[in-house]
């Protein structure tokens, strides 16, 4: 094969029609080759040895998509001052926009001798080619035809989380061939279940393509099912492809965005920039590690043989470093531009700032980690911030941060899953002391994280389950974890849950009439919440995961969604259609703009309004006014009175005085699995019954005349 010198720019492959360019970057490299291979996996070997601003490129003729390659890189092995290279690994291009296959495990992929007394350093010579997929040359030309970013306002948004492989692997309408897919997501199956809900946005787990074996998993036979491992930033992982591995993935991911986006639902990825599939010290050497560890990663200053780890997973991306920096706006922009993507959700997004550290205990699913994580001097204008917020096209997008423990503390543009929110309403329902100011901060959009920082309620995303704890059914069926791949088979747990009385399944009624009402309590608190809530797949339809809060590595029906529901989940299915079709016809319950004066009023049962030292107080039952003509603009909507009822006795509301000139109908009532009933609330009386863990929400038929409050302020 002929090298010709070729561009530096743009990284990575690209294919102009008659050949193929390759660049590089490495800072400490002493020499690079990119390795060609064929259909028999046959290499051969090309010296790049042109070099501009450390970027190490060449062009070869008559290359055409689907070619596989990689990248062999020649340089130090002084892990002591933080160079590992070692051109017997075959390395993976970090801007690679397809990759075929998995890493297969073996000691080949080591840096090291596995059992050397000196650890990583010693120098392994054993060739991983075989063990390593290939990065592949891809044709990037699609019609997208008049598909663009869907750019849904963000109070109109309903987020729903969910796996690519889980949500359809045992769904029975999609064909067999394409279930657990990207074709199997953009089925007309797949996507009328997610417009029947009223979903606007699917929040992706990790699609990047990751390492699938990873620490302990490979020797109890297990994979890293959640993809929180990723090795490239560019590739749709092929795993989930039913069309090919050698780039078919890519036009496959792309028509399933096009599909859901002509559904008008938006796509966002949760992606994971803190730290990759490599390991610590002691990791694998797939990518990043052997094109230059010392550039990508953050190193223990003053001894650079080990990496800082501030996530727990091993090593952190050196962001710090512009080359890195790039990679990350590259990756991002990359997803936007030629993918579509809607928005993003990052990761432990703090790690990806500078500041000064401090170790904490951080629960990560079942167990709590001790990691170094960003203190009270995190900065949101560092520079990863300070490019975005810059950015004309991620500027434009959604970006929502994974937050804790900087919860509060991201600039503008940024949304934040909201874990207070979560913490509140969990703990509220199952009967903890909750104080009512801490829960109508959380109720109204979190106005005491956000307000005094120039952000809206959407800063606020609201959950009450996400992927890493319970399944909703499990928050109400279990108090102790049962994660048996591991050798835990229960425990305490941290997900804020209570099992209704019994642990696990049970067959008694009225310990299930309570798990269900519970759900409806959870469910419909969320969708009545100011903010942009976001629901865990499968919730609206009772998964359960068996009790296991931490299923990151079960890539089996403990993770896939059961499609075979009860009459129970059928009826829960339904209630939660109605709810979210309810809220969504409400602008009341999805305000652009705090609530101010006049727009919200708390009472206690007696009627009278909640005032002064009463904040303080914990209830487990109160209620609340939200006034329809008083929503900012033009727009209104009908006056609301909500019923919140903790406590395991029935309560008798009061309606306040002035108020009961109105015609009001109970419009939701959580002890019945159907809504919406529109029973009339009595005149004579002016007093709601309420059973106990239950809520009520009441309309009044006529547009509000309802000025009479005193100006309330959050």
């Amino acid at each position: 094969m002929t090298l010709l010198p070729g561009k530096p720019y743009p990284l990575g492959t690209t294919w102009d029609g008659k050949g193929v360019n390759f660049a590089l970057f490495s800072e400490n490299a002493t020499g690079v080759e990119v390795c060609l291979f064929d259909e028999q996996d046959s290499e051969t070997r090309l010296p790049l040895v042109e070099v501009e601003n450390y970027v190490w490129y060449g062009y070869v003729p008559g290359l055409k998509p689907g070619q596989k390659y990689g990248f062999r890189v020649y340089g130090p092995h002084e892990p002591e001052k933080g160079h590992r290279f070692n051109p017997a690994k075959l390395l993976i291009d970090p801007y690679a926009k397809a990759i075929a296959g998995d890493v297969c495990h073996g000691a080949e992929i080591f840096g090291y001798p596995w059992g050397d007394a000196k650890e990583d350093l010693g120098i392994s010579y054993l060739d991983d080619a075989r063990l390593i997929p290939k990065s592949v040359v891809i044709d990037e030309s699609f019609d997208w035809e008049d598909d663009r970013l869907v750019q849904l306002p963000w109070q109109e948004t309903v987020i729903y989380e969910t796996h690519v492989k889980g949500f359809t692997k045992l769904h029975p309408d999609i064909p067999e061939e394409l279930r657990g897919t990207y074709a199997g997501l953009a089925h007309p199956a797949a996507i009328a279940h997610l417009k029947s809900l009223g979903i606007t946005a699917v929040e992706l787990l990790p699609i990047y393509h990751f390492f699938i074996y990873s620490g302990l998993l490979a020797d109890k036979g297990l994979t890293n099912y959640w993809g929180y491992d990723p090795i490239g930033y560019f590739a749709p992982y092929s795993g989930y492809s039913a069309s090919g591995i050698f780039g078919q993935q890519v036009r496959e991911f792309k028509q399933m965005v096009k599909s859901l986006h002509a559904a008008g639902i938006e796509v966002i990825l949760d992606v994971v920039y803190n730290h990759t599939g490599e390991g610590n010290h002691l990791g694998s050497t797939l990518s990043f590690r052997g094109i230059d560890n010392a550039v990508y990663y953050r190193l223990q200053e003053g001894n650079p043989r080990y990496f800082q780890d501030f996530t727990g997973c091993g090593n952190c991306l050196n962001t710090l470093h512009p080359q890195v920096l790039k990679l990350v706006m590259d990756s991002l922009r990359y997803w936007v531009l030629e993918m579509h993507v809607d928005g993003f959700r990052f990761d432990m997004a703090p790690v990806l700032a500078k500041g000064e550290l401090i170790e904490v205990n951080v629960w990560r699913g079942s167990q709590p980690r001790p990691i170094k994580i960003l203190d009270h001097e995190f900065d949101p204008l560092e520079s990863f911030f300070t490019i975005i917020h810059q950015d004309p096209v991620l500027s434009q997008v959604k970006l929502i941060a994974e937050a804790a423990p900087q919860l509060g503390n991201f600039p503008v543009l940024w949304s934040e899953w909201n874990h207070k929110y979560k913490d509140v309403m969990l703990d509220f329902w199952r009967g903890e002391d909750i104080k009512l100011e801490e829960f109508r901060h959380r109720f109204t959009g979190s106005s005491d994280l956000y307000a005094s920082k120039g952000r809206l309620p959407c800063a606020s995303i609201n959950y009450i389950t996400c992927h890493d704890g319970f399944t909703l059914n499990d928050v109400v069926s279990y108090n102790q974890k049962h994660n048996d791949w591991n050798g835990e088979d229960s425990g305490s747990n941290h997900n804020h849950s209570w099992n209704c009385g019994v642990e696990g399944e049970t067959d008694d009624p009225e310990v299930l009439q309570l798990r269900e009402r519970q759900q409806r309590n959870f469910l419909t608190t969320l969708m009545l919440s100011q903010g942009v809530p976001m629901v865990l797949g499968g919730d609206e339809m009772g998964r359960s995961q068996q009790g296991n809060n931490n299923p990151y590595c079960q890539d089996n029906e403990i993770s896939w969604f059961n499609w075979d529901l009860t009459e129970s989940n059928k009826a829960l299915l339904e209630f939660t259609r109605q709810l979210i079709e309810f809220s969504g016809q409400h602008p009341v319950f999805r305000q652009r703009n705090w609530l101010g004066k006049g727009e919200v009023s708390w009472f206690n049962v007696n009627g009278s309004e909640i005032t002064g030292e009463e904040w303080e107080n914990c209830a487990s039952f109160f209620s609340l006014f939200l006034n329809g003509a008083k929503i900012s603009g033009e727009i209104k909507d009908n006056d609301f009175f909500l019923c919140f009822n903790a406590d395991s006795e029935m309560v008798e509301f009061t309606l306040p005085d002035r108020l009961q000139e109105g015609e009001w109908k109970i419009v939701i009532d959580t002890n019945n699995a159907q809504l919406i009933e529109e029973n009339p609330v009595d005149k004579e009386s002016q007093v709601i019954e309420l059973k106990g863990r239950s809520l009520m929400v009441l309309k009044c038929m006529s547009y509000s005349n309802f000025h009479l409050f005193e100006p309330y302020s959050l």
